[in-house]
């Protein structure tokens, strides 16, 4: 009996560690953070009664695509990433996987998740996934280590899945899906930048340029901070303006956005590691509260 538990547990265990290995592979929050949006988009575009088999359909082909982009991302960076402490964990530095397998597996989950955008959703959501993969791994990806214009780059991929899941019900690239994009984009910034400036040590030893590592002193990244959070503030009341979101959005987006200002202008008063942590922890509670206000305060029409 004690032999069998060992054995039991140790399987238990080689699974979980796979299991683990694949997640940390996939970037499994970010991945999730992408479902969610594009989640947002689906039901925001949705006019009567939900679709949930094409959400199904919608959610799948995006993880895929979404799950293929992040290992092809490792794998480029693969060399990068073993130079600093926050990333030499993952599959590909540590020996945990081979290039090889990466490649294979990255590239497949890529073009299957397009396929199935294409032929269970609709061609245009599949181009914008394809457009999402190409500026992610082929423009964003190099470009991090030419300049630290990457982060703008970057954030356009990051905004597009919410804009997926509006073309996947709506099938046309309408302002008011635009108007997510924007929300999603110019979040980006500011969170970014202050993961940028907690590790703009590592990023520089590690070869790649983001705006803190050519920045010491800190004013352009006050600047961007701040100036990217303001205007997040004034997208985030497009959903009003277009008429697909309520009060209830208005005053919560407005308060949610006030906060976050505050804390980018504390950020840029102060530069110290405590708040670039506290205007990065304002931003992961921001988007989802921000979309949930939208979810809930949504205007049929």
């Amino acid at each position: 009996m004690k032999a069998t538990a060992s054995a039991i547990t140790a399987t238990a265990s080689t699974e979980k560690s796979w299991f683990a290995v694949f997640s940390e592979l996939i970037k499994a929050r970010l991945t999730f953070l992408v479902l969610l949006t594009t989640l947002v988009g689906f039901y925001i575009g949705t006019r009567e009664s939900t679709d949930y088999l094409l959400m199904i359909h919608t959610l799948l082909g995006t993880a895929l695509v979404a799950c293929g982009a992040s290992a092809l991302n490792q794998l480029w960076e693969r060399e990068h990433d073993a130079k600093m402490r926050r990333t030499e964990g993952r599959p590909l530095p540590s020996g945990r996987l081979q290039p090889e397998t990466v490649l294979i597996l990255g590239g497949v989950c890529s073009m299957v998740g397009l396929l199935y955008l294409a032929f269970a959703v609709n061609l245009l959501t599949s181009l914008l996934g394809a457009a999402t993969l190409v500026t992610y791994v082929f423009v964003y990806t190099p470009l991090k280590r030419i300049t630290w214009l990457n982060t703008a780059i970057g954030a356009i991929p990051g905004a597009l899945p919410p804009l997926m899941g509006w073309t996947a019900v709506r099938n046309d690239l309408s302002i008011e899906g635009w108007a997510l994009f924007a929300i999603l984009f110019f979040w980006q910034i500011p969170h970014f930048l202050a993961i940028a400036w907690l590790y703009r040590e590592e990023y520089a030893k590690a070869g790649f340029i983001m705006l803190p590592s050519v920045d010491p002193e800190g004013r352009r990244t006050a600047r961007q901070a701040v100036s990217h959070t303001l205007a997040l503030m004034l997208v985030s009341l497009l959903p009003v303006a277009l008429r697909f979101a309520g009060p209830v959005y208005f005053w919560g987006a407005l308060l949610c956005g006030l906060l976050f200002l505050a804390s980018s202008l504390q950020f840029s008063r102060t530069l110290t590691a405590r708040s670039a942590r506290q205007m990065f922890f304002v931003s992961i509670l921001y988007l989802p509260v921000l979309l949930g206000l939208m979810v809930f305060d949504k205007i049929k029409y």
